[in-house]
């Protein structure tokens, strides 16, 4: 029997949170090593296996995968969430692409002071609203499929499922003018693998609170205004 997935990072959302994502609507399970000190950090710095000294690092068939997006290419095509050729896995990457350039303006929320977090939640509700929600609401509506890609659940799906509802964290209405979208959520929220990580008590890591961002602070030796990388 493989082993199971082995998850590198801190015990909140950041960069590995996608790779929950992906692993959990695969339906594999996997386990998680939380950095909580220096030490354990510097640890894997001497040990040799932070190609980048950077985090996330995923353990999977017997390789150390650092760098998200190689992660996450590599389970996508593990578990056939990649298309079903190259024309399908072109169309997965430009529409994961758009969905980061969102998700991006996200990951460094936690990290900011009071003040800056009202102007950010703005900002990205408006570049949501505007540019990103809109262009996906046409691919569905000009194929008139259930997913993005392919008409079967790829990496595209669940990425854009996962900004969707971390946007609705920010401001619950934000699909409102998209009835597509408000669709294609319920869709494939309703995948049983996915409505289980979506159920209290499955790995999905809750909002990011004051002691996730001390612990990477602290860990990384972070004091001023920056998310981890």
């Amino acid at each position: 029997m493989a082993a199971k997935p082995v998850l590198y990072y801190f015990d909140g959302r950041g960069k590995m949170e996608s790779v929950r994502w992906l692993l959990a609507a695969a339906g594999v399970e996997f386990e998680e090593v939380f950095l909580e000190t220096r030490e354990q950090y510097e640890k894997l710095l001497q040990s040799g296996v932070l190609m980048f000294q950077q985090v996330p690092m995923v353990e999977i068939d017997g390789m150390k995968l650092v760098q998200t997006r190689a992660i996450l290419n590599y389970i996508a095509g593990k578990y056939n969430l990649y298309g079903k050729d190259l024309k399908e896995r072109a169309l997965i990457d430009m529409y994961v692409g758009g969905t980061d350039d969102l998700m991006g303006f996200l990951l460094s929320f936690p990290f900011l002071s009071a003040e800056d977090k009202v102007k950010q939640c703005a900002f990205v509700v408006q570049k949501a609203t505007s540019r990103y929600f809109p262009a996906y609401e046409k691919v569905l509506k000009d194929h008139g499929q259930d997913f993005l890609v392919g008409n079967r659940l790829s990496w595209a799906d669940i990425h854009l499922l996962e900004a969707i509802l971390m946007l609705e964290e920010k401001k619950s209405d934000a699909l409102s003018g998209f009835p597509l979208l408000q669709a294609f959520k319920k869709r494939i929220s309703s995948i049983p693998t996915i409505k289980k990580f979506l159920a209290p008590g499955s790995k999905r890591k809750p909002i990011s609170d004051d002691k996730y961002v001390e612990t990477v602070r602290r860990v990384l030796r972070m004091y001023y205004d920056v998310k981890p990388n």
